[in-house]
């Protein structure tokens, strides 16, 4: 007579476990930073409208550098 053995956790167990998981994933993604790429393109932006205005106000140029410089 033979007998064989599962050493395989209880279901329970392993269905805990996964939603664990997936409750941490889905508070990491709630909770993620946003990178800084679309920040620094609006700086961008203000910058080359400063470029663009420099000649003719040189006020607005500067107004629009402030803004830049404060994001």
């Amino acid at each position: 007579m033979s007998v064989l053995t599962s050493t395989q956790p209880v279901f329970g167990d392993r269905y805990f476990n996964n939603v664990g998981k997936a409750a941490l994933a889905l508070l990491s993604a709630l909770l993620a930073v946003k990178p800084r790429r679309r920040r620094a393109s609006a700086t961008d932006d203000l910058a080359s409208l400063c470029r663009r205005y420099e000649g003719l106000t040189p006020n607005l140029a500067n107004e629009l550098r402030f803004m830049a410089s404060r994001g």
